[in-house]
């Protein structure tokens, strides 16, 4: 009877809080305990990456307050899929910091904050920004491509107006991030929070920023899965191999000279 008992299987319903249990208190230590440690241990320069993002989105929106504050922030940083290729990626870097004005800001900024922070502690200062601009860069070139096809193409093309639409800004980098962090430290509640939502959006609510969540969704996705790739590929080894030992006798007093009896 007590090998019978052991043999049952937990209802479904214990099995799915058991993983719940197990995935949040993962997520918990890599998400919220690793990045606290880190900031413990190196102080608020861990943060100086996110402190400049945020402030530089407060910056640009309060200058955006004004007529010609506008001009120059839509000259510096406005990102258009009708622009010249070269100076729509001049502008890209700006645009991480040019908020949308037509959503809440500061909502906006406590997200910029959180993902850079976040991604600043666990990934460090140049992951973060190559990931930040490479998600961002990835929706701005891919609007391109789907301009070029036009519409009515299996859904994928857009109609040429759609060149003259202002580009995301920092939301592409912000949900590259959580997604790319979310995949490498295997936070699938993170991601569903985050990432997730953003699809769900997109579906819902169709237009070109829900386009660019997504290519930026993918993107981070795709660079997190080769990265996990390669750092789980052993090193190589690259130790010399061992010489072959050659013992070399040397000639016997008989073959170097003959003995000369006297």
């Amino acid at each position: 009877m007590a090998a019978e008992g052991k043999g049952e299987r937990r209802p479904l319903w214990w099995r799915v809080a058991l993983f719940l249990w197990h995935t949040l208190r993962g997520e918990w230590n890599g998400i919220i305990v690793d990045p606290l440690r880190q900031l413990r241990r190196r102080g608020p320069a861990a943060l100086s990456l996110a402190f400049l993002a945020a402030f530089g989105v407060i910056f640009f929106h309060a200058i955006a307050q004004h007529p010609a504050g506008a001009t120059a922030v839509r000259l510096l940083g406005g990102v258009y899929a009708d622009l010249p290729l070269w100076l729509a990626l001049l502008r890209t870097p700006v645009s991480l910091y040019v908020p949308a004005l037509d959503l809440p800001v500061w909502a906006g900024i406590t997200q910029l904050f959180l993902a850079f922070a976040l991604a600043e502690l666990a990934l460090g200062r140049r992951r973060t920004l190559f990931i930040s601009y490479a998600t961002t860069l990835a929706g701005t070139l891919t609007v391109r491509v789907m301009l070029a096809i036009g519409p009515g193409r299996h859904g994928i093309g857009l109609p040429p107006e759609i060149g003259q639409v202002l580009d995301t800004g920092p939301s592409a980098a912000v949900v590259g991030l959580f997604t790319y962090i979310s995949v490498v430290r295997r936070a699938p509640i993170v991601f569903a929070l985050t990432g997730g939502s953003m699809v769900w959006e997109s579906i819902a609510v169709p237009n070109l920023a829900g386009r660019e969540h997504l290519i930026a969704i993918g993107t981070a996705i795709v660079l997190a899965l080769v990265h996990e790739r390669r750092s789980r590929r052993p090193p190589a080894d690259l130790t010399p191999p061992p010489r072959s030992l050659t013992v070399h006798t040397p000639p016997s007093m008989s073959q170097d000279r003959p003995f000369l009896l006297t």
